[in-house]
């Protein structure tokens, strides 16, 4: 995604046989994500949705040009994007774009390097910071909660990672046992 562009949503899957589809909406509202106008794909399609209405969890959509399920089927997994300049400028200086999030360093409250955002997911608990922490394999997941962020400023995000903290349950190394089955006791008398 080019750093003009933020994403406000996906498309998830076909949505019943005329061609419509289930959207994760990622604006404050979901249905508002039709009040962009025509968005676009990161393969540069564009997009325009109509008949917009919010379901359980998520949106079902048509789009315009799309009149049947396998049309629908083939736009699964794009990601919908608008321009920067499209967005309404943040009002409460409590809140930020999640796009404004990726790529910030993480740090503790000491300032030691934690790792790095590479992503704002929301699985529908909750905003959680993907992050990439130096010496692991794979990303960390933190809560993006006042419990765990204690200051987002431009250059870096703060997290309290203290003894005990919800974000050091999270960042604590994995055990080298993790996942592995229990070893076989020889002494060990079988129960009763």
């Amino acid at each position: 995604m080019s750093a003009d562009m933020v994403t406000l949503g996906e498309i998830v899957r076909p949505h019943g046989v005329r061609g419509e589809v289930k959207l994760r909406s990622f604006t404050e509202d979901p249905c508002a994500i039709a009040a962009y106008g025509a968005l676009t794909t990161e393969r540069g399609e564009r997009l325009t949705l109509k008949n917009v209405r919010a379901a359980h969890d998520h949106v079902i959509a048509r789009i315009e040009g799309v009149a049947d399920r396998d049309a629908a089927e083939r736009l699964k997994g794009r990601k919908l994007q608008v321009a920067r300049e499209a967005l309404p400028p943040v009002e409460d200086e409590d809140e930020i774009y999640a796009a404004d999030l990726v790529g910030l360093p993480v740090v503790d409250e000491a300032g030691a390097a934690i790792g790095e955002v590479v992503a704002v997911q929301d699985f529908g608990a909750g905003d959680l910071l993907e992050i990439a922490a130096p010496g692991r394999r794979s990303t960390v997941l933190l809560p993006f909660s006042d419990d765990v962020v204690v200051e987002i400023a431009e250059d870096r995000l703060v997290v309290d990672a203290s003894e005990g903290s919800i974000a050091a349950q999270f960042l604590a190394p994995p055990r080298a046992d993790a996942g592995e089955p229990a070893a076989a006791n020889d002494n060990a008398e079988a129960a009763p």
